[in-house]
């Protein structure tokens, strides 16, 4: 029963996607399971895509099923096609029997529903255009190029490891500073009882970071020093003073394609999205208005340019 009602759900999923999505289509295409929805052992000669269902005379093909059984969630798509085919057609025969209807009813001449239907029509061509315009750079080989190109080629990233005690005033900093200086002391110890600040606990430990991933304060002072070394005096941030204590550093080459792959496709899908939009509305010929349909001038880039400065008069000469 439970399928029955997430299968309703899936397939009554509107039509229309909107352009601004914020992720490219995925990589790899869910499994086109051929026999998904199909029943088993068609009959001998029987034609390969057989009329499965008639609503007033429109046809539902086999092809149209399969297609359906395509887009549906995981979980129903690997359903036995002897339950999922029976569950899928008298969904299929449902919907065409209600829009049937709706036509017969001359719905899609009311008003709000022709504008509905015109921004499905919008939307989905919008999404087909920038697909077809972005598909080319979201290839493997695209994809590999671009790799080569920003990532494979880049040294290796410094990370260092450090731990600090964050105080209020550079008095307590300058105290607990002299604290895990002394022979033998244990930082870890000394931030676990006057540090303020997150990972107290942990002994002030902040693992390994990089150089952007800190303010530059503190990432100036934590990158020029080396393993075991305690900062030589106090450092203050936004957030307070820090004494900083070095534990490890090491040199992180690029990662390799396969754990960078999705984040070239997202950047290469923006990148594409943002090139294409901007080609578009170029070549668009667009003509602005204000709220009341008066033109509005298009903006320029003198707008907010500053008129030059008055000529000095010459100077009489002597």
């Amino acid at each position: 029963m439970r399928r029955t009602a997430l299968l309703f759900a899936a397939l009554m999923l509107p039509a229309g996607m909107a352009l601004a999505q914020a992720t490219p289509p995925a990589s790899t295409p869910a499994p086109a399971n051929p026999a998904a929805a199909a029943p088993a052992n068609p009959p001998a000669g029987a034609p390969a895509n057989p009329v499965v269902a008639r609503v007033d005379g429109q046809e539902i093909r086999l092809d149209d099923v399969q297609e359906e059984a395509r887009r549906l969630p995981e979980e129903l798509r690997n359903m036995p096609p002897q339950m999922l085919f029976p569950l899928l057609l008298d969904q299929m025969i449902t919907q065409k029997a209600i829009t049937q209807a709706a036509r017969a009813a001359n719905l899609a001449q009311d008003p709000e529903v022709a504008a509905r239907l015109r921004r499905v029509e919008e939307e989905t061509l919008q999404q087909a255009l920038i697909t077809r315009a972005v598909g080319p750079l979201l290839t493997e080989e695209a994809l590999r190029a671009r790799y080569q190109q920003q990532i494979a080629t880049r040294p290796a990233e410094e990370e260092v490891r450090a731990r600090h005690i964050l105080t209020a005033t550079e008095a307590e900093a300058r105290t607990a500073m002299a604290e895990a200086r002394r022979p033998g002391a244990d930082f870890a110890e000394v931030a676990r009882r006057r540090s303020t600040g997150p990972g107290s606990r942990e002994g002030g430990d902040l693992g390994f970071f990089k150089r952007g991933d800190m303010i530059p304060e503190f990432a100036e002072a934590a990158f020029g020093m080396q393993p075991g070394q305690i900062s030589a005096n106090p450092v203050r941030t936004q957030f307070g003073w820090h004494v900083i204590k070095v534990e490890e550093r090491r040199a992180v080459p690029p990662p390799p394609f396969e754990e960078a792959r999705e984040q070239l496709r997202q950047t290469a899908f923006e990148e594409g999205v943002n090139a294409e939009v901007e080609r578009i509305r170029g070549a668009a010929r667009i003509e602005r208005f204000g709220m009341d349909g008066s033109p509005v001038q298009a903006p320029s880039l003198l707008d907010r340019a500053a008129p030059p400065a008055p000529a000095t008069p010459a100077q009489p000469r002597r």
